[in-house]
């Protein structure tokens, strides 16, 4: 070169291919400057060089002045562009512009294997799918373009990850090479993962029938179904099926048996193979400790809990959602404090719902705000789940306020949202305020649901809107296409019978679908009639209510009150006896308060609190200036309560019921008191108490009284004692 000698083409791309092999960058590209002609070959091999060496910029830059460019050209560019993270779409833009030239270059699988590369790294199942179809349709890209997209780069297991199952089966039965035992189990391990069992045990039968091998993995799979599907039949075939073949010694799929019995509910089976077999593996212990869980029966679940010296978030959760299930606060309180001390770690978003869910159902607005500010101080990340937990806990707890303030700084709302501050309001005396916040939804595109007009249809009750319940109740067929349930026909019956609209109430009960005259309907419509004084009407719902919860005790004390609310006393004491030669039962009501030095529970005329005396006295105080209002009021909210039976002071029972008790003994402290049962009284008391000016009053017109009811609508347990 130096004696000017120019070297033939052939021998030049030879050296710059030796160059660049051997790292020598610089040298390969002042070979290729001082070349006089050059063909295809030639930029190929400088472009490739470059590539390989990351100066991606250079490659491009020779590349666009390149006059002659063919399929390998392309290619390099493209791989090299996939292989270097931040230049995905100047691959994209690369292999569309190639495409449009497909006429004269084409596409190999080399291309295609460099796509899928970049398809799956960019996860987007979208670009695969035209791939693939464009793959399909092309004849000049060979079947094992296929083989390569699905096999070496793994595009099919991604496939399959991504839940686009019916893509991947295609695929399957199409392609003989994919016939092995890694592919069957790729395929019903995506099924499983996928949310369908049942089709994973259809493939696994296929399996069988094609000839091909299972192993242990396969069988984690399928007993993996069979625990989704929680079908004991099929899980014990299963393990019939893996002691014949041999493969009962493997933990893997011992730890899946366990796991299957566990999510039958068969803890002893899962108890019995669990000790017999000496399986010791986290996740066999981690499966039962879940069993146990879900079955309440958390001291089996905190044994096997204390004995794994690594706990995972999985035997956490399983511990949480069993003391959720119990409404055992105290302990997920605990269990709270032990995971943050031992974890030293935030607790997952599912963890702290979860406890507040159990403050929203005991109305522990105190562990509740503990909770809030732990988020806000930890810096947890108020996503929609976790800001609906924290409404519907302040709402439930009656810190309306609270729940009102979080809820308006939100500003993409869900329905589930509004139905929670919907419901908030409905059952703490802001009814007008639900009624509008339901056109705001509307307006603001969001469709009701069944539990929209659940809550409604409570504030139309409470506030008495006869004509707009109505309206309401029909515009869900007519307007959204909600068929009527159970709550709903019990909050018209409910409406009706606290507006005196008899006539109307007996209607709409012949209009309800017999599927739907359940006991919480039954028991409307009688305590309808308790308040309405009819003993007629009662005796109709008698014999139907007794044939729905013959059992029931909570029933025959709401007939005996009916009855004894129009002073048939005879009646009230045929039911009493039926009660008692039935043996039923009932649960006592109870209200509790929370004062600064602990949580203090009252039943209906109950004397063994510390403070009995004072507590009495200022309920005697109280009833007699209720009773002093009343005689001068025309509140609506007394003309709502027929009875007013919370003012007649010459029955003691009613005097003595626990929700009063509460009252008087948390007058002085301000705070709030909570009960067990519906408060149709309690409610109008706590309205009373709102709309008057005396001084006394004022103390307690916070009380927050209307929390939402676990028992049947109208139960009153505390008016009857033996």
């Amino acid at each position: 070169m130096k004696s000017g000698f120019t070297l033939p083409i052939l021998t030049s791309n030879q050296l710059i291919h030796l160059y660049s092999k051997h790292g020598l960058i610089n040298e390969a590209q002042k070979l290729f400057d001082e070349m006089p002609q050059r063909n295809i070959y030639s930029w190929n091999t400088i472009i490739s060089a470059l590539v390989k060496s990351q100066n991606l910029a250079q490659a491009k830059s020779i590349f666009d002045s390149a006059s002659v460019r063919d399929l390998v050209t392309y290619n390099s560019m493209i791989s090299g562009y996939v292989d270097v993270d931040g230049y995905e779409r100047n691959a994209l833009e690369l292999f569309v512009e190639m495409h449009s030239k497909s006429d004269d270059i084409g596409i190999d699988d080399f291309t295609v294997t460099s796509m899928v590369k970049l398809f799956a790294k960019l996860s987007n199942l979208c670009y695969g799918r035209q791939l693939h179809s464009y793959m399909v349709k092309t004849e000049g890209v060979k079947k094992k373009g296929v083989l390569i997209w699905f096999q070496r780069m793994r595009w099919w297991q991604h496939v399959v990850e991504k839940g686009e199952m019916e893509m991947a089966l295609g695929l399957f039965w199409r392609e003989n090479d994919l016939n092995d035992s890694v592919s069957w189990n790729t395929l019903i391990s995506g099924y499983v993962q996928n949310g369908y069992p049942l089709k994973a045990l259809k493939l696994f039968v296929c399996m069988r029938e094609n000839g091909v091998k299972w192993n242990e993995h396969t069988f984690g799979s399928v007993l993996s179904a069979c625990a989704d599907l929680r079908n004991l039949k099929i899980g014990k075939e299963m393990h019939a099926w893996i002691l014949k073949n041999g493969l009962s010694s493997s933990a893997f799929v011992e730890s899946g048996i366990v796991d299957v019995y566990c999510k039958c509910g068969n803890m002893k089976y899962a108890e019995s193979l669990h000790l017999t077999s000496g399986i010791g593996s986290s996740f066999s212990i981690t499966s039962m400790i879940v069993g146990y869980s879900s079955q309440g029966n958390m001291m089996e679940a905190c044994r096997l809990f204390d004995s794994l010296e690594e706990k995972n978030y999985i035997v956490w959760a399983a511990l949480f959602s069993g003391y959720v299930k119990l409404n055992r606060s105290e302990a997920i309180f605990e269990l709270l404090s032990l995971y943050i001390a031992t974890e030293a770690a935030i607790p997952d978003a599912l963890i702290l719902v979860s406890a507040l869910s159990v403050c929203a159902f005991q109305a522990a607005l105190g562990p509740g705000k503990q909770i809030h500010g732990y988020v806000y101080r930890m810096g947890v990340e108020m996503d929609i789940k976790m800001t609906t937990a924290m409404i519907d806990m302040y709402s439930k707890c009656g810190s309306i306020p609270y729940a009102e303030k979080m809820f308006l700084k939100v500003i993409e709302r869900d329905l589930v949202l509004h139905n929670v501050m919907i419901a908030g309001y409905a059952h703490h005396g802001c009814e007008i305020k639900a009624i509008n916040l339901f056109q705001e939804m509307l307006e603001g595109g969001v469709g009701p649901d069944a539990i929209t007009f659940v809550a409604l249809l409570s504030a139309c009750r409470h506030r008495g809107l006869v004509d707009l319940g109505e309206r309401t109740f029909y515009s869900m067929t007519e307007d959204y296409h909600i068929l009527p349930e159970t709550d709903h026909y019990a909050c018209m019956i409910d409406l009706y019978g606290r507006a005196s609209e008899l006539e109307k109430m007996v209607l709409f009960m012949q209009g309800i679908p017999i599927e739907y005259q359940d006991a919480a309907v039954v028991g409307a419509f009688l305590n309808a009639c308790r308040l309405n004084k009819n003993t007629e009407l009662a005796r109709e719902a008698e014999e139907k209510l007794l044939k729905i919860e013959g059992d029931s005790g909570a029933r025959y004390v709401q007939l005996a009150n009916a009855y004894a609310a129009e002073g048939n006393w005879a009646e009230m004491a045929r039911i009493r006896k039926g009660m008692r030669g039935k043996e039923a039962k009932k649960f006592a009501g109870c209200s509790w308060v929370y004062l600064d030095n602990g949580v203090h529970t009252f039943v209906s005329g109950d004397r063994t609190h510390s403070n009995a005396v004072c507590i009495y006295l200022m309920l005697d105080f109280l009833t007699s200036e209720l009773y002093e209002i009343a005689r001068h009021s025309v509140s609506q909210c007394f003309e709502c309560c027929h009875d007013n039976s919370f003012l007649k002071l010459e029955q003691p029972a009613i005097r003595m019921e626990s929700w009063k008790l509460g009252v008087a003994a948390d007058v002085q402290q301000y705070s709030c008191f909570y009960k067990n049962l519906k408060m149709s009284r309690s409610h109008d008391l706590n309205r009373a108490m709102n709309e008057n000016d005396d001084d006394l009053l004022r103390n307690v017109d916070n009380a927050e009284v209307d929390v939402p009811s676990f028992t049947a609508e109208g139960e009153d347990f505390d008016t009857i004692n033996d």
